[in-house]
């Protein structure tokens, strides 16, 4: 790995200032993601992170080559620093133009931590739907398909998995929370929101592998027994791997065993995420019981006590064996009265079966105010949303018969101004544009600060 990735790749990530570079390193690849390619003129990017570094709330930098520069300096040793760590790479074009471009790996990378940070979920129904759809498809690439099925199934397994040590990780944490308020809030809160309506929920609806199952497993056995299928399929995964037909088809077998394997075992994976999932719920209710339990019932003495041991441990810091030594424990035993039956003690009637009646469903006619209402909202609504097209058409009708015009000279009388000058500085990097725009300095007019900009007409 370490052929491709440069050693101190990860150094900016580690390092006391990785807020600010991960911050760079994410306004760039906003700024690169949305061209043609990853490729954008240094320029450009130094311009963003000069107005990055000219923010009151941009991160501090304490390197020392840091601390004598301007925004400008920064933004330039930025791009200087992150190309020495192997997230980017700077060449000149033809024309002299110096274009950066991140490294395929870095790309990968980020995308990765992106979606880390976004808490993205797995959707199992897109890996189950591909494998389903491909093992149905007929097509003159076998071997493709069967390598496309493998992988997918591979990442279905992955991502179960995951999900398993995620639930037993939920129940590792539970024991930290020290009130019915924390662990309420990780079971409602977290859990149920990040676990189970994401995950959880849809592998028992909309994502159960049994549906698709049994018509995966039985076209592959299928597939197995055809030997054309075999060796059109060995032909062309010989040719990728580059290895003789004959080990081709040892690779065609297997990998279709493979398959079927996994889905025939993956009901062992299922039954233990069902199994977590259910013990983690029921422990995080009686640890909240447990917690609420009253001082003088037998529930609430031994509550009061595991409590006091628990505490009396960790200020000694002592091992489990140790407890013996806790200097309370003679003096724990204590009578008291209670004049409050169990309810447990009394007796619940059975109650008979009540006659079921059912009411009348009314047949409502409907509102068509309302609906005429919503379409209206709705249309108001679409009419809002800023695309390429409308900002192109603002700016035509702003420059009328000018060929140029600084953005302070645009309307800035609403919010939704300043948004539309927002997108026309968004819009305008993209060469499909009719129009294009030079940054200059920092202005403030109206009560708004930004960058000031040219919009220039294309010819």
């Amino acid at each position: 790995m370490f052929r491709i990735i440069p050693g101190n790749f990860f150094v900016p990530l580690s390092s006391p200032n990785r807020i600010v570079y991960w911050e760079c390193i994410c306004k760039l690849f906003s700024v690169m993601e949305h061209q043609l390619s990853f490729g954008v003129e240094r320029e450009v990017l130094a311009d963003e992170l000069e107005y990055y570094f000219d923010q009151t709330q941009a991160a501090e930098m304490d390197e020392e080559e840091f601390q004598s520069l301007d925004s400008r300096g920064k933004a330039n040793s930025m791009l200087r620093k992150l190309e020495a760590y192997g997230w980017i790479e700077i060449e000149t074009d033809k024309s002299y133009v110096q274009r950066v471009n991140f490294k395929e790996y870095a790309v990968k990378i980020i995308k990765t931590l992106l979606e880390i940070a976004d808490g993205k979920q797995i959707e199992y129904q897109g890996y189950i739907y591909t494998i389903y759809s491909l093992v149905r498809s007929t097509t003159d690439h076998p071997g493709i398909v069967l390598l496309q099925i493998l992988e997918n199934t591979d990442l279905l397994i992955t991502a179960l998995k995951n999900l398993n040590s995620n639930i037993k990780h939920y129940i590792d944490e539970l024991t930290k929370h020290k009130t019915v308020a924390e662990i309420m809030d990780a079971l409602f809160n977290d859990y149920i929101t990040n676990i189970v309506d994401k995950a959880y929920h849809r592998l028992l609806t909309s994502d159960n592998v049994s549906k698709f199952r049994p018509e995966i497993v039985e076209k592959l056995e299928k597939k197995s027994r055809s030997r054309k299928y075999v060796e059109n399929a060995a032909k062309e995964i010989a040719g990728i791997r580059e290895i003789p037909e004959e080990e081709g088809q040892e690779l065609v077998y297997r990998y279709i065993h493979e398959i079927v394997e996994a889905f025939r075992n993956m009901d062992d994976i299922l039954a233990e995420i069902n199994q977590k999932n259910t013990q983690y719920q029921r422990a995080a209710i009686n640890r909240a019981r447990f917690l609420l339990s009253g001082d003088e019932d037998v529930r609430g003495q031994l509550k009061e006590i595991l409590l006091g041991l628990n505490e009396a441990m960790n200020e000694e810091h002592m091992e489990l064996g140790g407890i013996y030594r806790v200097k309370f424990l003679e003096g724990l035993v204590r009578l008291y009265s209670s004049n409050v039956m169990d309810a447990g003690s009394l007796y619940s009637p059975a109650e008979g079966k009540k006659e079921f009646v059912p009411e009348e469903l009314e047949d409502e006619e409907p509102d068509l105010l309302l609906r005429r209402e919503k379409i209206r909202r709705l249309t108001e609504k679409m009419q809002r949303i800023l695309s390429p097209e409308k900002i192109e058409k603002y700016v035509e009708k702003q420059l009328g018969d000018k060929d140029q015009l600084p953005a302070s000279h645009f309307p800035l009388d609403h919010i939704e101004d300043f948004i539309k000058i927002i997108y026309i500085r968004l819009y305008g990097q993209r060469k499909n544009m009719r129009y294009s725009i030079e940054v200059l300095e920092e202005i403030e007019t109206k009560g708004y600060r930004f960058r000031n900009f040219i919009v220039r007409r294309k010819p």
